[in-house]
């Protein structure tokens, strides 16, 4: 068995971050030969990786950037609250972003692709759940083109990264409102802009579903139409940003506050960690 130094193990474990036996035995393995070792520290990781792949991740952070003429924001998940606060899971996250923001990404299947220092974001996070010990995926990322961008990230705990992430692309002067928008948006979780995105199969269905409501409360068949009507403006109000009640005054919509403000929204992100 090879002589193993104390030097060695120490410049393997600062590298990769790995455990002391782990490491030691590693160089063992490999007769002391450092790019051996790291070669069957990593091996070991990918076959790590392959048995966390049906465990749950639902703890880990969102981060944001913005940049010329875009932003970016991603969702990170991992397995624990203790890993999500860990300097390298936060370091891989900020990794992940900045390649994701030089790419103009935009979805998870081409962020995965992009390129981060020499690597695709997909191996970059295989390598370092390796070393974490915990399954670690991109859950969300989102690349937004407008003029003017507002960045909004909300701690659920003090003791942990960022858990929710809102970007806002908007045109015009006034980011105060704009960035109280990216806030009401975290709270609210609008899933679309405005009416017209919202699928016609979507807005079927819940026209559907209050039809059926309303005549099992006996409404009036005569009434019907405008009882439904109603119900279905409700249903936008849920689910449209521009339709929803202002969170700091429900007497007015998001579409007065951005008028009255002179910006108008082109578009939002919005993830939350275990969504």
């Amino acid at each position: 068995m090879a002589n193993v130094s104390i030097a060695d193990i120490k410049t393997l474990r600062e590298q990769l971050g790995t455990g002391m036996v782990d490491t030691k035995k590693a160089l063992e393995e490999a007769e002391g030969n450092l790019e051996k070792a790291i070669e069957i520290l990593r091996l070991k990781g990918a076959k790590g990786n392959a048995k966390r792949a049906d465990r749950a991740a639902t703890e880990g952070l969102v981060a944001g950037v913005t940049s010329e003429g875009s932003a970016t924001l991603i969702e990170l998940a991992c397995e624990t609250d203790f890993v999500a606060k860990n300097d390298k899971f936060i370091a891989l996250a900020e990794t992940v972003l900045q390649a994701v923001a030089a790419a103009g990404a935009d979805g998870v299947e081409a962020a995965l692709q992009a390129d981060a220092n020499g690597k695709s974001v997909e191996q970059a996070i295989a390598d370092e759940a390796a070393v974490l010990g915990e399954k670690v995926e991109l859950r969300g990322a989102s690349t937004l083109s407008g003029d003017a961008f507002q960045i909004y990230l909300h701690k659920t705990s003090k003791d942990l990264p960022p858990q929710v992430g809102v970007i806002v692309a908007y045109s015009g002067d006034d980011a105060e409102t704009a960035r109280s928008i990216a806030q009401h948006i975290s709270f609210a979780a609008p899933q679309f802009l405005t009416r017209d995105e919202v699928p016609a199969d979507v807005v079927e269905k819940e026209r559907d579903i209050v039809t059926e409501i309303s005549r099992n409360e006996g409404k009036p068949d005569a009434a019907l139409p405008k009882i439904v009507e109603g119900r279905v403006n409700a249903f936008f109000k849920q689910v449209v940003l521009l339709d929803q009640p202002y969170a700091k005054d429900n007497k007015l919509s998001i579409q007065k506050v951005a008028d009255d403000a002179g910006i108008s929204i082109s578009g939002f992100a919005r993830f939350k960690v275990g969504a």
